[in-house]
């Protein structure tokens, strides 16, 4: 359960994972055609599946990445839920006993890793994985900060340490300092709204990733870059207000990223299982959803809710 996804009034599933009961042994993925080494995916292997297809359509044999997409676009992004399919169906998520998925946007989740905690990570793993990996945010011994201590902002805390970074949270809450730095791991926590502890960082951060989706202001936090750092946003304010000189001076960048591609996705976990890096999740069951809904409004939740249908629905 994802806030950005909250659509009235049809609300399903945005990411899922499950297990492979049927494959079109007849079907061969364009990449199968292309390469020896392509998986095919076996009865009752553990799989997740895409937030989105990009493209709508895609050409044969050009396909990789959901968000560079290198084949022909025909239609606009389509959702998992509560879009407009290519065939003209509207799209209904994953509230299910059973879902039709086509493979191409189907990940292998690592034989080992608990299948509840691999869901996050098709969202929100992604969505802090692949802007770190390619603004080269894995580098050990560099500094980083993470604005924002929520689904987004945990995992960014946990990929910041298996990289080896220096993590510093920013936050407006003060109940999340000892989350952050005993159980994610961070090695500084910040209250954002104090402008001491905020002049005493300046110019010491490589890299920002911005997970905050309120309005709050941008150039406290350019100023606590150093000289070519660089910030990302991955969270969705209103609106963006900072300086032109907080970017002029030091040859400071902004950037955004609203997910990653398919390749990053498998990569992402993969890293994740290898590591041990797991999600804080709260499972519930779906007779509880409204609830969760509601306390997914008020942020009362650590840090993503995962619903097991596979129970719920026995």
């Amino acid at each position: 359960m994802c806030m950005s996804r909250l659509g009235w009034p049809v609300t399903t599933g945005q990411v899922e994972r499950g297990h492979c009961m049927r494959r079109d042994n007849n079907y061969q993925r364009p990449d199968e055609k292309t390469t020896s080494s392509a998986k095919q995916y076996t009865i009752l292997d553990c799989l997740g599946w895409a937030a989105r297809d990009a493209s709508g359509y895609l050409s044969p044999y050009k396909f990789g990445r959901r968000h560079e997409i290198v084949g022909v676009v025909k239609e606009g992004a389509v959702g998992t839920f509560n879009y407009v399919d290519v065939d003209g169906t509207i799209t209904k998520g994953g509230y299910s006993s059973y879902v039709v998925v086509h493979q191409r946007y189907c990940f292998m989740i690592p034989k080992d890793y608990p299948s509840a905690l691999a869901a996050p990570l098709l969202c929100a793993g992604i969505t802090v994985y692949s802007p770190m990996i390619r603004r080269k945010m894995n580098q050990p011994g560099k500094s980083l900060g993470v604005i924002g201590l929520g689904g987004l902002g945990h995992l960014a805390v946990k990929f910041g340490k298996a990289f080896g970074l220096n993590v510093i949270v920013f936050s407006t809450s003060t109940s999340k300092k000892e989350e952050a730095l005993t159980k994610l791991g961070a090695d500084k926590f910040v209250i954002s709204s104090d402008q001491q502890q905020m002049m005493a960082l300046a110019n010491s951060l490589d890299f920002i990733i911005d997970t905050a989706s309120g309005d709050h202001p941008f150039d406290p936090y350019m100023s606590l870059l150093k000289t070519s750092g660089t910030l990302v946003l991955v969270g969705a304010p209103s609106e963006i207000k900072l300086s032109p000189m907080g970017l002029l001076r030091g040859m400071k960048s902004i950037s955004g990223s609203a997910s990653g591609g398919t390749k990053e996705t498998q990569e992402m976990l993969n890293f994740c299982a290898a590591r041990k890096i797991y999600p804080e999740i709260e499972v519930i069951p779906i007779q509880n959803i409204n609830e969760a809904f509601e306390r997914l409004i008020k942020r009362d939740v650590k840090y993503r809710f995962v619903i097991d249908i596979d129970n719920s629905l026995k």
